[in-house]
């Protein structure tokens, strides 16, 4: 191989199993044209009441044509890209950029302390050069707590990163490791480092149980001192402490190799200025960070997303480098997983087809969205700088900035670029860094990134890059993705609606991709009316399908069968069990009736100046009998809540509507068959629904743990669902 010859960094790949799903997609798309045909050429002429249900589900059904199209056009395409890190090493060798990594976190309640560190110390144990990495905490809760665990963290470090590198440790938390590894032979540290590490966790979990500092402890750093000038949370002055200064030779492991530098951030904030919340926070670590280490590289991740594989900046790496085509892209995406799954994942938290197959498909369009976590950066894309087809970026160039100044004088130069005031007058929030305004940030700072022509690229390494915590209950689900469905539609009606702002500027698959999850919250009213009508129609004796005997039942039940059989396929496919998929299924009724339903109307009343923009932290807290019913797989209700009331209400209503067509059925066998045929499909449809809902029916009526559901939701959804179906009948 001659000297010049160029070998790409990562290559390109055909998703398998295109072929199959383009032919079952044209054949779904036949049978919804028949679907068309026959709700038009059978439009009812009879009563009111027929007609304009008949038209309900007609537009409920254009409207799943519509969705099920987009979300097909993106997948199109899929692609997957394979990375090859030891091209990289044999080109560049230890010539690599600086790394800067931001871990953001905000409630010490919502979020221990002791799970910050633990993030911490993984995203230090990288298998990458240590002078080059430096990791940025931004504490928005402001809690001399978190800024205590940091302390341990950074001593603990010296010991957790000579015994990670050695022993070729992963994942690089503390806690998974020691959770998941049994003792291994011949390794004498193996014991006293799990010793020191527990002793740490306890000490720290000790002072954030007593909310208090011990004193001995307070006098040992200076940066105790910052929080006699703290009011609250809420209000108080910039917090910078420089925790291990990476450029300081005295900054070494037990071992005598450096340390990466280790950066505490509270930024400051008053009462009468807004923060924007987590978009605030990443920005403020860009200012810092450009000051002290200036990584051309960004990775950002949640504060519960720790590092499960020493290679994932390598493998990012494989992208921005390829000497070719490395310079088009602003970041690389990695998968969102988690570490505290069932095995049937109860809440249909993986993701697993969307990670599998949809993002690939957006990836081969243009470039998956940045999904606010896992995520690495081209520093230049995310503080604004459009993308030039001829322009060159050397990154092992753009590392070579050095700092001279002590950590001491940083820590005071630097404070002013994350005070409340510094962002005035500037681009900052609306051009530069995060984009200001919306729940869902990360989504529109993506868009807003490849629209200044920068592609990006979604990279799924056979070991997950990253692990966090996915709700542990019901509640917890839905509130979620009622906060990331009210994002998505406030920037679908924004001046950033994927199909304008990037028009011109971004592929049309692309826009489209943008669109299946921005109108998440579209489909809330569809699945209701598909959910309520049909039963209702079915006590009142109101026909919405084709018989059982006519030929028109063919599209409805193949349109059916094949979507939810490939759907099956795919899931299991994607490494999921039957009941992981049934749990899927479920979770996506769950949250189209409930958590997109109150997005909707949230998004409505903010428009109107009704309601103001918040952030709602997801906790990362369980109580212990919440955590042993997670476990046995359970669905935790356990508290009311309007989204329940909705749930239970439902799920009551079919089970009525069950019961009635039973009723029909069996107390006239001269009829039964006739009914059958006349009303099958849409018994068929209570009975799926009933089926769906029987962890809900567990909860109302058998269950008597405090998982179960609360008695005045009992009660007032049985009053709702008896009316409903009053009302129908008469």
């Amino acid at each position: 191989m001659a000297e010049n010859e160029y070998v790409p960094l990562f290559e390109t790949r055909q998703v398998k199993g295109r072929i199959l799903f383009r032919y079952i997609a044209a054949s779904i798309l036949l049978g919804i044209c028949f679907i068309i045909m026959y709700r038009i050429r059978y439009f009812p002429v009879g009563g009111k009441a027929e007609r304009w249900t008949w038209i309900g589900l007609f537009l409920s059904e254009l409207w799943f044509s519509f969705y099920w199209l987009l979300t097909t056009v993106c997948r199109w395409n899929a692609v997957i890209r394979i990375p090859f890190i030891h091209r990289l090493s044999q080109r560049f060798g230890k010539e690599l950029p600086g790394i800067d990594i931001f871990v953001c976190t905000a409630d010490p309640l919502l979020e221990p302390p002791s799970m910050v560190v633990n993030t911490v110390l993984s995203m230090m144990a990288y298998d990458y050069p240590p002078e080059k990495l430096s990791v940025y905490l931004s504490d928005d809760g402001g809690s001399n707590l978190t800024f205590y665990a940091m302390l341990e963290a950074a001593n603990f470090s010296k010991t957790w990163l000579p015994f990670c590198k050695k022993f070729k440790v992963e994942p690089m938390s503390p806690e998974a490791y020691f959770r998941t590894a049994s003792e291994p032979l011949n390794v004498q540290e193996w014991p006293s480092v799990k010793r020191l590490y527990e002793e740490m966790k306890m000490r720290i979990e000790t002072t954030t149980k007593l909310n208090q500092i011990p004193e001995h402890i307070y006098k040992q750093h200076k940066g105790f001192r910052e929080w006699n000038f703290v009011t609250s949370k809420r209000d108080h002055q910039t917090i910078l402490q420089i925790l291990i200064d990476g450029r300081d030779t005295n900054a070494v492991d037990i071992e005598g190799n450096p340390l990466p530098t280790l950066v505490y951030l509270a930024r400051e904030k008053r009462p009468q200025y807004h923060h924007h919340f987590k978009a605030g926070a990443m920005n403020a670590l860009i200012r810092i960070s450009s000051k002290i280490s200036n990584g051309p590289i960004i990775l950002n991740v949640d504060c519960d997303m720790y590092s499960n594989n020493s290679q994932s900046i390598k493998y990012s790496l494989c992208v921005f480098m390829d000497e070719e085509k490395g310079d088009e892209f602003g970041y690389v995406q990695f998968p969102q997983s988690f570490d505290n799954l069932t095995k049937n994942d109860i809440y249909g938290c993986s993701f697993r087809v969307i990670q599998k197959l949809e993002v690939h498909g957006l990836d081969a369009n243009g470039g998956p969205c940045f999904i606010g976590t896992g995520c690495f950066h081209r520093r230049e894309a995310l503080c604004g700088k459009k993308y030039e087809k001829n322009f060159r970026f050397d990154l092992k160039k753009l590392n070579n900035t050095k700092v001279n100044e002590r950590a001491s004088l940083l820590e005071e130069t630097c404070k002013v670029l994350a005070s409340c005031t510094f962002e005035h007058n500037t681009t900052w929030g609306k051009e530069m860094g995060l984009i200001y305004g919306f729940p869902a940030e990360d989504i529109v700072t993506g868009l807003s990134v490849q629209c200044r022509r920068w592609k990006s690229m979604f990279l799924d390494p056979e070991r997950d890059g990253f692990l966090g915590v996915a709700p542990i209950t019901l509640l917890q689900l839905l509130v979620q993705h009622k906060r990331w469905t009210e994002g998505h539609l406030q920037v679908f009606l924004s001046k950033y609606c994927p199909l304008l702002y990037g028009y011109k500027k971004i592929p049309l698959k692309l826009r489209l991709a943008y669109c299946a999850y921005n109108l998440w919250a579209a489909n809330c009213l569809a699945t209701l009316y598909y959910v309520v009508v049909p039963c209702l129609c079915l006590l009142k004796g109101i026909t919405l399908f084709p018989k059982i005997s006519s030929p028109w039942v063919l599209p409805f039940a193949y349109v059916a069968f094949s979507h939810h059989a490939y759907s099956l396929g795919e899931f299991l496919w994607c490494g999921g069990t039957f009941l992981g998929w049934c749990n899927d299924q479920r979770m996506w009724l769950f949250k189209r009736t409930t958590s997109y339903l109150f997005a909707s109307f949230e998004t409505i009343l903010k428009l109107l100046g009704y309601s103001q923009l918040a952030f709602v932290i997801t906790t990362k807290v369980a109580d212990e009998d919440i955590s042993k019913r997670y476990d046995q797989e359970m669905i935790e209700f356990g508290v009311a809540s309007p989204m329940f009331d909705i749930l239970a209400t439902l799920a009551i209503l079919n089970l009525l509507g069950s019961f009635g067509a039973i009723k029909k059925v069996t107390m006239h066998a001269d009829k039964g068959f006739k009914v059958l045929d006349q009303f099958g499909f849409q018994i068929l449809l209570c009975l799926v629904l009933v089926t769906i809902n029987l962890p809900v029916y567990q909860a109302l009526f058998f269950r008597m743990d405090k998982g179960k559901m609360p008695s005045s939701v009992t009660y007032k959804s049985i009053i709702f669902a008896l009316l409903a179906c009053t009302l129908a009948v008469y």
